[in-house]
């Protein structure tokens, strides 16, 4: 999968590129990312690539120029490409978001800056917008990361272990259970029992049940849209939490 990110700061996307799962899959050749600096794509001895906006106002409009000579230089690459804008008018990422840009060979990654980008490049050049919360970035660098890491993850051998993608935090719409590790016994707290039994089957029913409650103690309204399987409503039931779960679903619509 091809990564491209268009930016007038490409120093800041140098270095987490070169750690963790994110090197691998580079190493490895399952991602290729490329830094473009959008610079190289400004007329004029100053290289400007904002401008002040019609009409007035605060701030600064990145032009419309360099950003599409810059697109233009990526959208030839072999493959079908998808050019998103990250802006904070754009739709809100979720897993979802990450499972469905993991299918695309190509994405063109705009980080937006100062006041955004010329509306005429975001009609004629932008596929998608994407927002990855309800709050103001200085640019789109950060933006980019989050989603080049999400989306990296998902991708078949990244990871080490092949469920571990498949059994994270909103895999499904339930916050994960809570993990535990050596020593068996920190600061008088033990590791629960159930984890020790060695039985598969008690193991996967403590975390599940450990999930669901997590999950309605912090974050109710993810509980909205689950479905449960039979043996889980068995074990939602034995455990006195179906009618909460019931509940909750029936207040979250």
């Amino acid at each position: 999968m091809i990564f491209d990110i268009l930016t007038i700061f490409p120093d800041l996307l140098e270095s987490p590129l070169k750690e963790g799962i994110i090197r691998r899959a580079r190493l490895n050749g399952q991602i290729s990312t490329n830094i473009i600096d959008l610079r190289i794509f400004a007329d004029g001895p100053h290289s400007m690539t904002d401008d002040r906006p019609f009409g007035g106002g605060e701030g600064m409009v990145m032009k419309p120029e360099p950003l599409a000579a810059a697109v233009e230089s990526r959208k030839n690459i072999g493959q079908s490409s998808r050019v998103i804008l990250l802006s904070p008018q754009g739709r809100s990422y979720n897993q979802a978001i990450a499972e469905e840009l993991s299918t695309e060979a190509h994405l063109v990654l705009v980080c937006g800056r100062y006041e955004g980008v010329d509306e005429r490049f975001r009609a004629e050049y932008v596929n998608d917008e994407i927002s990855i919360g309800d709050f103001i970035l200085t640019g789109g660098e950060l933006a980019a990361m989050v989603i080049i890491d999400s989306i990296t993850r998902l991708l078949p051998g990244v990871l080490g272990c092949a469920d571990s993608a498949t059994k994270d935090t909103f895999s499904r719409n339930l916050l994960k259970h809570p993990q535990y590790t050596r020593p068996r016994v920190f600061n008088e707290h033990s590791v629960p029992e159930e984890l020790l039994s060695g039985n598969h089957e008690k193991i996967e029913a403590y975390r599940f049940i450990a999930s669901v409650k997590r999950t309605l103690e912090r974050r109710p309204d993810l509980i909205r849209n689950e479905k449960f399987t039979a043996s889980e409503i068995l074990l939602l039931k034995k455990n006195n939490l179906l009618k909460v779960v019931e509940k909750t679903q029936c207040n979250q619509k």
